[in-house]
């Protein structure tokens, strides 16, 4: 049924013969993504930067930009996706499975595909009914479901080529994240923390479909980790790794972040509970473990842990590490050595109360900020984070990490324990965010000193920020609001150079930019949505977070 409807509106837009030459993506291509003029993956590159090498855009003109072309989807719910562009073939998802094919420098429509959607997919779906993207591979454009399928594309046509499942619909499982190739093969993680769906990264043979290796992220009996949880506990232990890795082809080694334990209460798990809120090092050929760090030990706040993490070099106390960086939900900023996990610094970007420091090279929790049936305690940050899933970028030009930072708190309390029943929340803990008492703002961008973690800069808003950033050779960083303005700050200062007029939605897009016949875009989804206005309590019905428009629209712009 997809591949017919796909398969018609390619023909009403005017059929492959139409299309523009389609060039190959090869695992050479992506190893050297960095360099290319399109924007071939969900983060730009392997190492997951954010950063673009284009400079046509820059501080002395950037107050130039206009809109080039947009798109409009007719859908209302959260718009996270990043536009992925190879040469003039420009790809982006929307809510509920949709995958617009376009001309990356003029915005005419090549083909449009919707997944069908078995409807029991969506009752186990968290926070709203997203898609963050595509990869690319060949000739193919691969896209994960919210049924928990991989399905690949024609990428010249939108024809099916194949579509394989992971887990049933509805219970417990989903993927919203975008896939990621390495070494011809389609990795990807899966979401359902909420539901006590035990977490698993998979990868695919990029031709065929056939599932070539599975690694669970909570420890068996027997495995290593696997006394961290009590008897029988991994089985719905959550910790599902539901965001785009990183990858390092110097060492052949994958990075991927693994989400909160299930239920949400510690005090019915306690331990470690490997590898909960944790980047785990995997050889992408075999998933097999080469070692972890665990940002959350005994998570009972969900902190996750899924959030990116980024490579880079930090010189730290005189010493240089080949490091990997991440902004953490619990409020921490982390550097820890890309080789073997070991922590190098970690420095609070956000108000925190719950995580109070490092010990030997671990987080140390406050006892009294651990919530119980009979506790509520007033936390910070709140469930939502210091940052939430929306990706930092940074900038080897200014060595800093741009940060969307959330300034929330939360009470929180332990309920009386239900028993797991596959496809219904696991949570056994209520919550309600409020605001962070040292601040009257919810929202604010920053900028770190990627050497010592350190905060350079801060624009501060009183709505939530919740758009990636996205920094450039220009001298640019780029991210949007929630009040639905794309804006272009210095990357060195935080000055705003260039606001857009107001856009129709807030933007929880990620952006990327390319090059089309030596000029140069930026695109951008703007469509507020996801957990935020679910979940958000105050923060959610403040009157200036509650009028803000929905709506998705694609806006791409140039000089």
């Amino acid at each position: 049924m997809g591949a017919v409807l796909a398969a018609a509106l390619c023909l009403m837009t005017g059929g492959a013969d139409a299309a523009p030459n389609y060039r190959a993506v090869t695992t050479g291509r992506l190893v050297h993504a960095q360099n290319d003029p399109g924007w071939l993956m969900y983060r730009r590159n392997y190492a997951s930067t954010g950063y673009a090498p284009f400079d046509q855009i820059n501080t002395g003109n950037v107050s130039r930009l206009k809109v080039a072309f947009d798109y409009t989807s007719g859908l209302s719910q959260g718009h996270e996706a990043a536009p992925i562009v190879n040469g003039r073939y420009m790809f982006v998802t929307t809510p509920m499975d949709h995958l617009i094919a376009m001309d990356a420098a003029t915005g005419k429509v090549l083909w449009k595909y919707d997944y069908p959607i078995d409807r029991k997919a969506l009752k186990t779906v968290c926070c709203d009914v997203v898609n963050r993207g595509v990869a690319l591979y060949g000739d193919l454009v691969y896209m994960g479901t919210l049924g928990n399928h991989i399905v690949a594309l024609d990428a010249r046509t939108g024809k099916v080529r194949w579509d394989t499942g992971l887990a049933p619909p509805g219970v417990g499982y989903f993927i919203s994240g975008a896939p990621l190739i390495v070494n011809g093969r389609v990795i990807i993680g899966d979401g359902g923390g909420e539901y006590g769906a035990r977490g698993f990264i998979v990868a695919l043979d990029a031709r065929t479909g056939k599932i070539e290796w599975k690694t669970y992220t909570t420890a068996a009996p027997g495995t290593p980790g696997g006394d961290s949880w009590p008897k029988g506990a991994y089985k719905t232990g959550g910790g599902n790794p539901w965001i785009t890795g990183t990858y390092d082809a110097s060492t052949n080694t994958l990075f991927w972040g693994v989400g909160n334990p299930g239920p949400w209460l510690a005090t019915l798990r306690p331990g470690a509970n490997l590898y909960t809120d944790s980047v785990l090092a995997l050889n992408p050929d075999t998933g097999q473990l080469k070692w972890y760090y665990q940002w959350t030990p005994n998570d009972t706040w969900d902190y996750d842990g899924a959030n990116e993490t980024v490579m880079t070099d930090v010189d730290y106390l005189g010493k240089t590490h080949e490091a990997l960086v991440h902004a953490d939900r619990n409020g921490w900023f982390y550097a820890i050595d890309r080789h073997d996990g070991k922590l190098i610094y970690a420095e609070p970007f956000v108000h925190v109360t719950s995580i109070v420091g490092m010990k030997n090279g671990i987080a140390e929790d406050d006892p009294a900020m651990r919530p119980g049936v009979d506790k509520q305690v007033f936390t910070c940050p709140s469930f939502l984070g210091g940052k939430n899933w929306w990706p930092i970028s940074i900038d080897p030009q200014t060595h800093m990490a741009y940060i969307p930072t959330q300034h929330a708190c939360m009470d929180i309390k332990g309920a009386a324990p239900v028993a797991y029943k596959a496809g219904l929340a696991f949570l056994d803990e209520t919550f309600e965010v409020k605001h962070d008492p040292t601040t009257s703002d919810w929202g604010s961008v920053q900028a770190v000193d990627l050497n010592t973690g350190k905060q350079i800069w801060q624009h501060a808003t009183h709505l939530p920020w919740s758009g990636a950033t996205m920094a450039t050779a220009g001298g640019l960083m780029f991210s949007g609001s929630t009040d639905g303005h794309f804006m272009a700050f210095d990357a060195k200062t935080g000055r705003v150079l260039w606001t857009s007029p107001e856009l129709s939605s807030g933007i929880i897009g990620v952006p990327t930019t390319y090059e089309v016949d030596g000029k140069q875009y930026v695109a951008v989804w703007a469509g507020w949505g996801g957990a935020g206005p679910i979940w958000g309590g105050q923060m959610a019905n403040d009157p200036a977070v509650k009028t803000i428009p929905r709506g998705g629209h694609l806006y791409v712009f140039t000089l």
